[in-house]
């Protein structure tokens, strides 16, 4: 039986033939269609094609093209692949199965050739290969299964998670890396899976090769043949337990934070009553409970720099005892200690009391006084830190008639920690003497002895500013909170300097630095989020002196002026005092490392 034209002609896939020399005789409708026009038939050859070219884009001569290799080798040609382009510029990927068609005595006498649009396919085998690339590439685990269970894909994303190799999972249960008691779990997923559900995201746990229990979010989807038969599943596994732990993390810190700001209140808040009751006036009860409020501030950005693991003791001395300057009456010694966030915080306010009625009445209120602090830590049985604070050259002092709130603090604080305070007022001035366990919240490994530790250089606040005409200077204050804006105001009369106004914003500022002649400014580091890097540059190229204030450390300064003086939020009216001593002096540091500062 021979296939005549009609049966040709209603084929639903290009056909066409030509005769032994090539020329076409017969094509139907759909090969028109493929080819965008219609080829004269006994004239045109080998393909009704308007332009060929190769897969790479290389054009095709017509002579070249597969039915012409059939005709002129006499050979069916298979498993290749053509592009053509129809008169439109339209370009349409194909596979021809071009066939001779010979006589009785094996002749060529034609040929015939089925044209196939491979459109579709191609850009299956395009999608299939980029989605092939995304599983090889993908952190995530991505594995396929049976209903069963059985893995049958299994990608890198997955060996990189669960450390198994390919070969060791493919062919096996996936019941291999879930737990025992969630195997139920897995049982469940496949009565879905059966039902033709997708399993959405959900959290779950699975094993390591090497016994690790992972924190998986987990997305199941059914795998459907031709047919839309389910024949199993696409797992996705993403391992979030690194998630997990920084989650956990993030409680506790918040836990912790919560904790560690009520207790601070909390401290606030029995400070300000305990300094209330004792106060003698309402000016001894500002000065003393802002100085204990100091005191706690600057323990805690002690802490701080050391991320709440604890203050080394050199370091609170240095901010309680000499309010972070140096003093050449105050010898200090003794090895490197570390201190855990509480006991650092108590022994800083043990310290400021100690230190503020040295500075009043004891060895630090007269020039020629003297303080020698030193300390040791014994190790026999647990470890304990023994501090002598012995003052000398001091007016004479006397035991108080009954004790005050300095005296109380300093007791119930080192027996809160197990240990004791010994004070005594001598003729030569006042002795006291802390036992304090150090239990296991120090850190034996970091602590190395030092060399005896002087602290030298300068007097003391009230010697520093000996000299000093504040009368009449004229200070800029940047702040934008108002109530911190008027205690410096406050402060800045009480010393005789005149204020010029305070800046809220950063334009206000730079209007009040163009409009005005000052001596000095005080500015805020952040003004409503934004840094004050160009109040920094405009007071620099005017010659002005300033400091900032701020609650951070100096990694919280402007670029190119991190050694610029710094008030620390909150600050005593010791630390302003200083501050102004630094900018007001022609000779002062802070003017010099500014003057050489290179701006842009």
């Amino acid at each position: 039986m021979t296939l005549g034209p009609e049966i040709l002609e209603a084929l639903p896939v290009a056909v066409y033939i030509t005769d032994a020399e090539g020329r076409i005789t017969f094509y139907n409708q759909a090969a028109a269609d493929l080819w965008g026009h219609r080829p004269k038939l006994g004239t045109d050859f080998w393909c009704g094609s308007w332009r060929l070219y190769w897969p790479d884009g290389a054009p095709m001569a017509h002579h070249e093209c597969p039915m012409a290799t059939a005709i002129k080798e006499g050979r069916p040609i298979r498993d290749i692949e053509a592009v053509l382009e129809r008169p439109d510029g339209a370009r349409v990927p194909f596979r021809p199965y071009p066939t001779p068609l010979k006589d009785e005595s094996g002749r060529v006498i034609g040929a015939i050739n089925l044209l196939i649009d491979a459109t579709d396919l191609k850009q299956a085998e395009i999608e299939s290969a980029r989605l092939a690339a995304i599983v090889v590439s993908s952190d995530d685990a991505i594995v396929g299964k049976t209903l069963d269970g059985c893995v049958t894909s299994w990608n890198a994303g997955a060996t990189r998670i669960f450390g198994y190799e390919p070969k060791e999972m493919i062919g096996q249960s996936i019941i291999k890396i879930i737990p025992p008691e969630l195997r139920q779990e897995e049982a469940e997923i496949l009565a879905k899976l059966k039902r033709g559900e997708h399993i959405a995201h959900y959290e779950t746990v699975r094993l390591a090769k090497d016994g690790r229990r992972l924190n998986i979010s987990l997305s199941v989807s059914p795998v459907l043949d031709k047919t839309g038969r389910i024949i199993g599943a696409s797992k996705i596994a993403r391992d979030v337990t690194e998630k997990k732990r920084v989650e956990a993390i993030q409680r506790v810190l918040i836990e912790e934070l919560n904790h560690r700001v009520k207790n601070t209140l909390a401290m606030t808040q029995a400070i300000a009553s305990q300094s209330l009751r004792h106060a003698r006036s309402a000016s001894d009860f500002v000065e003393s409970f802002t100085g204990r409020v100091q005191a706690l501030a600057k323990a805690h950005s002690l802490l701080t720099d050391r991320k709440l693991e604890g203050a080394e003791l050199t370091e609170l001395v240095r901010e309680q005892v000499t309010l972070g300057v140096a003093d050449e009456r105050v010898i200090c010694s003794g090895p490197m200690v570390i201190l855990g966030a509480q006991p650092a915080i108590h022994l800083a306010l043990v310290l400021h009391e100690l230190a503020t009625n040295a500075r009043k009445y004891g060895g630090l209120s007269v020039p020629q006084g003297r303080l020698s602090i030193k300390w040791e830590v014994h190790s026999s049985g647990s470890r304990t830190l023994l501090l002598d604070w012995t003052e000398s050259g001091g007016p004479q002092v006397s035991a108080p008639l009954t004790a005050g709130f300095g005296t109380t603090l300093i007791e119930r604080t080192l027996q809160t920690h197990g240990g004791e305070a010994t004070v005594r007022y001598g003729v030569t001035g006042v002795t006291c003497k802390l036992r304090l366990p150090l239990g296991e919240t120090a850190r034996p490994e970091v602590e190395a002895a030092l060399a005896a530790l002087s602290i030298s250089a300068h007097a003391q606040v009230r010697g520093q500013t000996d000299g000093l005409i504040f009368e009449g200077r004229r200070i800029l204050i940047v702040e934008d909170e108002p109530l911190l804006a008027m205690e410096l105001e406050t402060n800045l009369n009480a010393l005789g300097c005149k204020t010029l106004r305070s800046a809220a914003t950063l334009n206000a500022a730079k209007a009040a630095i163009g409009d005005s002649g000052c001596d000095a400014a005080l500015v805020d580091v952040n003004l409503g989020g934004r840094q004050a890097d160009e109040l920094a540059v405009a007071l620099t190229r005017k010659n002005i002196p300033f400091a900032f204030v701020t609650g951070y450390g100096r990694e919280g300064l402007p670029a190119g002026f991190k050694e610029v003086a710094i008030l620390s939020k909150p600050f005593a009216k010791e630390e302003l005092l200083v501050v102004l001593a630094q900018l007001l002096q022609p000779s002062s540091d802070v003017v010099r490392l500014r003057d050489r500062r290179n701006l842009r």
